[in-house]
């Protein structure tokens, strides 16, 4: 046989545009993630400004002013309500100016992504010595002592993520991409909620009881999990049964090369360049990371819309794996009788 046949033979034209696409993501992988986190600066952070009113005005106009437009700040009445709007997540930082000396004190709140802390009092440090002032931090909901630079929160949704997908390639891979009846895709499904369930419950027991990675109500993560586990996973088997095995490198696509590094996770979401910031909180990594630090380190505030975007993926993800099990289709040959027939011949 010469070396094209053996060529053909090895490498099917299925096979050739598979490897294509598998380069494709590879350099989309390196794309994003070098895109999104090389160079991370803040842009637009919403900031709280503590002062009275004769200097508030201006302080906020200097602030708006910074090159490269680093924070949205805007006044706040007093340094109750400045607490109260950082637990509340409206904003991830506050200046209180004291009239009455030279000290100013900033509100930060590492849980939230300790990266985005430190840049804020390295910013206002050199703000105040403009102003011959001196600084004080006071982290509001400072991360773990074992939760080194609040990444605990991110790398447990990214697993639960890894989880949801994989789980779901699996079902489908052993048994084709698209379930052949209905009833076979509700077995899939519920297969996948029972994965879900224990994989969240494993997940928050990890974090939690066993390393203490992340406080915060082991139920309330536990459930947070479950969803997460599904919403990628029913999502991933809604991609497989329209486009096929193609449908687990796409699920990759969204999961892993653009979910990951838009998620704010190492560097939180105002340190983002403009479209991993914009897709990052309705992608399921960026919505679980979102939520799990809610859960974590802000008494579960401002979580509703993260719980709503995981929601919609996998309400989304099972009717679209629930029609597409309906329709009918052309059974496929069978492999095995095909290279039967082939040697035979």
């Amino acid at each position: 046989m010469s070396l094209v046949a053996e060529l053909k033979s090895a490498v099917t034209p299925r096979a050739a545009l598979l490897v294509v696409g598998v380069f494709a993501l590879q350099l989309l992988f390196i794309t994003s993630y070098v895109g999104a986190l090389h160079h991370p600066k803040p842009t637009d952070v919403p900031f709280g400004v503590v002062a009275p009113p004769q200097v508030a005005g201006t302080l906020v106009t200097r602030m708006d002013a910074l090159p490269g437009d680093p924070l949205d700040a805007r006044t706040v009445p007093d340094p109750a309500t400045a607490r109260e709007q950082i637990m509340n997540r409206d904003i991830d930082g506050a200046l209180i100016v004291d009239p009455r000396g030279r000290t100013d004190t900033l509100l930060v709140a590492s849980g939230g992504g300790k990266a985005l802390s430190v840049t804020l009092e390295g910013m206002l440090t050199r703000l105040e010595a403009g102003n011959q002032r001196q600084l004080r931090t006071v982290d509001v909901a400072p991360s773990s002592p074992q939760d080194f630079n609040g990444l605990s929160a991110f790398y447990l949704v990214i697993g639960w993520c890894v989880g949801g997908y994989i789980c779901a390639a699996i079902l489908a891979i052993s048994a084709g991409s698209r379930p052949a009846n209905p009833h076979r895709a509700i077995i899939r499904l519920g297969v996948l909620a029972l994965y879900a369930i224990l994989g969240g419950l494993g997940g928050a027991i990890i974090v939690g009881p066993i390393l203490g990675a992340l406080p915060g109500s082991v139920a309330a993560l536990w459930g947070l999990g479950a969803l997460v586990v599904f919403a990628v996973g029913a999502a991933t088997l809604a991609l497989q049964s329209v486009f096929g095995i193609v449908g687990i490198g796409l699920a990759i696509l969204l999961v892993v090369v653009a979910g990951n590094p838009s998620a704010g996770g190492a560097f939180p979401l105002p340190m983002l360049p403009p479209f991993w910031k914009a897709i990052g909180p309705a992608l399921p990594p960026g919505a679980g990371t979102w939520a799990a630090r809610s859960i974590a380190y802000f008494k579960g505030n401002d979580m509703t819309v993260s719980m709503l975007v995981l929601s919609a993926w996998a309400v989304v993800g099972t009717a679209v794996t629930l029609v597409m099990s309906s329709l009918k289709r052309e059974p496929a040959a069978e492999p095995i009788a095909d290279e039967v027939g082939a040697v035979r011949a």
